[in-house]
C-alpha cells in the first residue's frame, strides 16, 4: 500500500498540536502516510515554527496578500498540486475554503472540531468559544468530531466522533485539555482509515468499510 501524501493547513495563532500528532503518527507507523507540506499564513506562526523544527516542508500563503479571493484559491491549489497532496488536513485553520479547492479535493479534506457536531458548531464556534458554550449549556458530555470539509463551516460528512464527560467543576480550560487528548487520537484514526481506503461517503454519511 502506497503512503498517503498529507498536506496540513494551519492558522496564524494555533499551537499546532494536532499537526504534530499527525506528523508523529506518520513517523511511528500509526498512519500509513507522510506529511509532505504544512501551509500557513505567516512564517512566525507557532505551528509553522513547530513544523520547521520537525523537518517538514512549509509554505506561506497569506490570504491578505491577494486582493481577489480566487487568486488565493489558485495559489493554494498550486501549492497542493506541487506537493502532490492526496489528503488535506485542517489543523486550526479558520478560513472557509473556496469552492475551487473543495471541488478539487472533494472528500479529501478533513477537519477536526472540538465538539460533537451538530452541537456547538458553525461560524464563530472554535477553540474556547466551543467549550464555554458547552459548559454554559450544561451538557453532560462533549468531545470531538472529524469530518470531511464541504462548502460551509463544520457541515461536511462526519467520519468519527469521540466522547468525553463534562465534569461539574470543569472550566473551559480543563474541558479543552480533556477534549484535546481525544482530538489527537481521533484525527489519527480517521486519517489511517482514509489511508486504508476504508471511508465511503454516501450523501451526508460516511461508512467505514471492513479492514
Amino acid at each position: 500500500m502506497s503512503k498517503v501524501r498529507i498536506a496540513i493547513l494551519v492558522s496564524g495563532q494555533g499551537r499546532g498540536s494536532n499537526m504534530q500528532a499527525i506528523i508523529d503518527a506518520c513517523r511511528d507507523g500509526r498512519i500509513s502516510g507522510e506529511v509532505v507540506a504544512v501551509i500557513g499564513v505567516k512564517p512566525d506562526a507557532p505551528a509553522i515554527e513547530r513544523a520547521t523544527a520537525s523537518g517538514v516542508r512549509t509554505f506561506i500563503v497569506n490570504p491578505k496578500d491577494f486582493a481577489d479571493p480566487s487568486d488565493y484559491d489558485r495559489e493554494l491549489l498550486s501549492v497542493l498540486s506541487s506537493v502532490q497532496a492526496d489528503l488535506v488536513c485542517l489543523a486550526g485553520y479558520m478560513r472557509k475554503l473556496g469552492k475551487p479547492i473543495i471541488e478539487a479535493y472533494r472528500n479529501r479534506i478533513m477537519n477536526i472540531h472540538p465538539a460533537l457536531i451538530p452541537m456547538f458548531f458553525g461560524q464563530g464556534m472554535y477553540g474556547h468559544h466551543v467549550h464555554e458554550a458547552a459548559i454554559e449549556r450544561g451538557v453532560k458530555v462533549s468531545g470531538c468530531t472529524v469530518h470531511f470539509v464541504d462548502e460551509d463551516y463544520d457541515t461536511g460528512p462526519i467520519i468519527l466522533q469521540s466522547v468525553v464527560p463534562v465534569e461539574d467543576d470543569d472550566t473551559p480550560d480543563t474541558l479543552a485539555a480533556r477534549v484535546l487528548v481525544e482530538e489527537h487520537k481521533t484525527y489519527v484514526r480517521a486519517i489511517q482509515l482514509f489511508a486504508e481506503g476504508r471511508l465511503l461517503v454516501e450523501g451526508r454519511r460516511v461508512r467505514i468499510l471492513p479492514g
